[in-house]
């Protein structure tokens, strides 16, 4: 008997949820048909791969060196699927496409009908998280694409990177604490600013653009989402820092002020990255093209 893929994904997911159900959830099985599978592993294998912990499940330890092989495994006949399927020129499954919160509700509405029509036979699988996670799902081949705002680190997956355009910050005030444009960030009351919690890019670039030295952690507010913080804003309770692209939909309310900064200011610049082995390369690329024309559209109409 030899181990399949379909275990191996199963094995994979029940090491990552930590949960039967949850697996089975993932994989889209019930939890018997999952279980028995992970079962005929363990009497392939003659070891237990998995401590059960009554509602919870580990890796043992020849059960994670297993997890990670097959991880490996699995990633090489996604690549040959892809492979397979881009003798076409496009996938024929859905692309699984992740941004980071911070822009995924600021661009998806000027992008996604772009890319419809210009792809109309293309599906898209959309998801949102954080940068990390976003990475490493495509270091894992659950994701096909990921839409960021900073450099991946060294020494992880070989990714490609392709520049979008830069997106500068400003600042959010309400109307009693707005200031004279433009706005010197040295000048800003580190303890007024609202900081996203941990885990955002955006929560970093912005303590590091404001030079907040004192410990971020220890600050009484973090909030998940740009449109929390924007209403704190809006009824004086802080001030922030938001990226460009953010502004037409949080700035809306006419108690919020945007200042501009002075020079030279801050920004981050977003980019578009995939995995180098991909055999959509020269497709991923035309779609990084549609997203920089429709952001270049959205400027000159917003002139």
């Amino acid at each position: 008997m030899t181990i399949t893929l379909k275990q191996m994904r199963y094995a994979v997911a029940l090491a990552e949820t930590g949960h039967f159900g949850r697996a089975a959830e993932r994989c889209r099985v019930t939890q018997p048909a999952l279980s028995q599978q992970i079962q005929l592993i363990e009497e392939i294998c003659g070891a237990p791969l998995f401590d059960r912990l009554g509602k919870t499940v580990r890796p043992t330890p020849f059960g994670g060196e297993l997890v990670e092989r097959a991880r490996k495994v699995l990633e090489s006949a996604d690549d040959l699927m892809a492979f397979a399927q881009g003798h076409a020129g496009q996938p024929s499954a859905p692309i699984r496409f992740g941004l980071i919160p911070t822009v995924a509700p600021y661009l998806l509405p000027d992008i996604f009908p772009a890319l419809q029509t210009q792809f109309p036979t293309l599906a898209f699988r959309v998801s949102e998280s954080r940068t990390e996670t976003l990475l490493k799902a495509l270091a894992e081949g659950d994701l096909d694409l990921a839409l960021i705002a900073t450099d991946p680190p060294p020494g992880g997956p070989r990714l490609t990177v392709s520049r979008l355009f830069p997106d500068s910050f400003v600042l959010a005030t309400s109307r009693v604490d707005a200031p004279e444009e433009p706005v010197q960030l040295a000048s800003l009351p580190a303890e007024r600013i609202l900081l996203l919690d941990e885990g955002h890019c955006f929560r970093d670039q912005a303590i590091a653009a404001c030079s907040i030295a004192a410990d971020p952690s220890a600050r009484a507010f973090a909030a998940t989402s740009l449109s929390t913080i924007v209403e704190f804003v809006a009824n004086g309770q802080g001030i922030t820092l938001l990226p460009e692209i953010a502004v037409r939909k949080e700035a809306t309310d006419p108690r919020i002020v945007i200042r501009s900064l002075a020079a030279p200011g801050a920004g981050r610049d977003l980019s578009l990255v995939w995995r180098e082995t991909t055999p959509f390369a020269a497709l991923f690329e035309e779609i990084a093209e549609i997203i920089r024309q429709s952001h270049a559209d959205r400027a000159i109409l917003a002139a």
